[in-house]
């Protein structure tokens, strides 16, 4: 029998603004974007897709990221994300990330940098649980994508 994952009863999270996710962090300095996401950033600003890409996107090793101002996203003002409602799925689905949702990892990577975590409503495994396959299909069509490109 499978051992439940240690957040199956859910985790008390809630984003209270920090910002804290959108800044470089070193290895975690890109925010990475597929195709979908951003058409759906550039219809939300009024803008083509070829067009959005070449004002707000960079390229590195094939995968396209969005520029920032030397160290936070170009979307973020005063701690808050401007385009919140159209925002990449890799910041959609933050914290609840494969690479983060071992308890080691939680501990080490999310609780000490996050001031969401303990705050806020339960987040159902159910919730974690899709933010995670979001996260992994996401992932699949970022090197899909980057594969195509080559």
């Amino acid at each position: 029998m499978a051992q439940k994952p240690w957040w199956s009863e859910g985790i008390r999270f809630e984003c209270q603004g920090s910002g804290n996710c959108c800044v470089s962090h070193g290895e975690y300095g890109f925010v990475y974007v597929t195709k979908d996401d951003r058409k759906n950033m550039a219809a939300q600003l009024g803008l083509k897709t070829a067009a959005f890409t070449k004002k707000f996107c960079n390229q590195t090793d094939g995968f396209f990221h969005l520029k920032d101002n030397g160290e936070d996203c170009v979307f973020l003002k005063n701690k808050r994300c401007t385009i919140y409602k159209v925002r990449p799925t890799q910041c959609r689905t933050w914290p609840f990330w494969p690479e983060t949702m071992s308890a080691k990892a939680w501990k080490k990577d999310v609780v000490g940098f996050c001031p969401g975590v303990g705050k806020g409503q339960i987040q159902s495994a159910k919730t974690i649980h899709t933010a995670l396959i979001d996260q992994k299909k996401w992932e699949h069509t970022l090197a899909q994508e980057e594969s195509e490109r080559k």
